[in-house]
């Protein structure tokens, strides 16, 4: 079941990443001047021009997606909402690989990302909800090895088409369209995944919920060769509302304006070099074209950091996993920005991949354990959304700072963000082996 939800992620990952791999040829095919932006050109005082504006309509789609529809994952179910979502992005970016202008692609790009925010806000509540306490940590591990192993797909895709016209087209199309085409096989898969037993017990539908566990236990015991441990007892949860207003009741409250502010900063960081990787090489003094061969190298770390999180995901605190990878990401830029020599910066590159690649699963998992399941994916979507939203305009100050003060400049504002993301999560809960009902209560 893990698996199949992360087939599905694959392709919200590789519609994210392929952003920064693809800006090359997008530039260059003049759809980001001014005249081909329409009424996007104003933003142009604001910072947000050419590139830009696409960047911005990413994360901007991103944000609607998991702020104002990340409710719909609680009250039509996960698996309707899962599928469905996918198919919305599908639909969009093809459409928008076929523009022809920089207006039509801003926003046919900021509609795709509405669903992409809604199926990854569906995925952490889906995982969370099917896995066991003693397993959580090691499903979402596993859930973003394949779902980052993607990521080095499109690195290479951009590397090796640059240049070409495949079917007539801009290489920075075909790259597009291979993610879509690719999600539809996934579509088929995916309709072997159960709906989440826990939500259909929390909508009275207990026969429903049953016959799903049961079939995980038989398929556990045949597949295993074990005896299952004995049931136990557990404090429900509450039958409360799922209003929005719980998520800043006195018992979660805390919890939400933690999480709120750690996305805000962390994000900086995760997407602030992944996104720019390319243009900071070029600013160290690489290439144009030797910068995308350079970080094609870089991103193949990216689905080893969760690899390596499945030897100890639930054998080390959450809270110290997310705390040890911020660390890393901070010190490790920090070097970056100083050297210049490629194999200094392509080990950096590496090393800051796999520590903020073991960051991202363990707090995924995190967030989505601190929440009741009446409002687990709203929850979610809306601490989440501040990592959207604050990417969209950490890509504008990241460029800024590039131009005005170097790699240095982007190095101290993602280190800043990495010890204001530390500060929170040292103020969260443990949640380690613990059941979700204990967590929520």
């Amino acid at each position: 079941m893990v698996i199949l939800i992360s087939l599905g992620g694959v392709f919200e990952f590789y519609d994210l990443f392929f952003t920064g791999y693809v800006a090359p040829g997008m530039n260059e095919s003049g759809l980001f001047k001014p005249e081909s932006l329409g009424f996007l050109a104003s933003l142009q005082p604001l910072a947000v021009s050419g590139f830009g504006t696409f960047v911005f309509a990413t994360f901007a789609g991103l944000w609607v997606g998991t702020l104002a529809f990340g409710y719909v994952a609680d009250r039509f179910g996960r698996r309707l909402i899962f599928t469905w979502s996918m198919i919305w992005y599908m639909v969009c970016t093809i459409i928008m690989a076929f523009q022809s202008s920089g207006l039509g692609l801003d926003i046919w790009r900021f509609i795709a990302g509405i669903g992409i925010g809604v199926e990854l806000v569906t995925i952490d509540t889906y995982i969370s909800e099917l896995i066991s306490s003693q397993q959580r940590g090691r499903a979402y591990a596993v859930n973003q090895f394949i779902t980052f192993s993607v990521v080095p797909l499109v690195a290479f895709l951009a590397y090796v088409l640059k240049g070409t016209r495949p079917l007539g087209l801009d290489y920075w199309r075909v790259v597009i369209l291979i993610g879509s085409v690719g999600a539809i096989v996934v579509w088929f898969l995916r309709r072997h995944i159960p709906e989440s037993p826990r939500w259909l017990a929390r909508h009275g539908r207990l026969d429903e919920a049953e016959l799903i566990v049961a079939d995980i236990e038989r398929r556990v015991v045949a597949e295993k060769g074990i005896t299952l441990s004995p049931l136990q007892t557990v404090t429900p949860e509450s039958q409360g509302g799922s209003s929005f207003g719980e998520i800043f009741s006195p018992l979660y409250r805390r919890r939400t304006i933690i999480l709120s502010i750690f996305n805000m900063a962390q994000v900086i960081g995760f997407y602030g070099f992944a996104a720019w990787v390319p243009t900071l090489l070029i600013h160290r003094g690489i290439h144009v074209t030797a910068s995308l061969g350079y970080a094609f190298v870089i991103a193949i770390a990216n689905p080893f950091g969760p690899l390596l999180g499945t030897l100890f995901a639930d054998r080390v605190e959450r809270k110290v996993q997310i705390i040890g990878g911020l660390v890393m990401m901070g010190v490790v830029i920090a070097i970056f920005s100083q050297v210049s020599e490629p194999w200094e910066l392509i080990s950096l590159g590496v090393l800051f991949t796999l520590s903020a690649n073991i960051m991202s699963y363990a707090y995924h998992g995190y967030q989505a354990e601190l929440y009741p399941t009446r409002v687990r994916a709203r929850a979610i979507g809306f601490v989440y959304s501040w990592s959207r939203i604050s990417a969209a305009f950490a890509g504008l100050a990241i460029g800024i700072l590039l131009h005005g003060y170097g790699v240095p400049g982007v190095a101290a504002f993602i280190g800043v963000s990495m010890l204001v993301a530390i500060c929170m999560i040292l103020l969260g809960p443990r949640t380690r082996g613990l059941a979700l009902e204990k967590i929520s209560h």
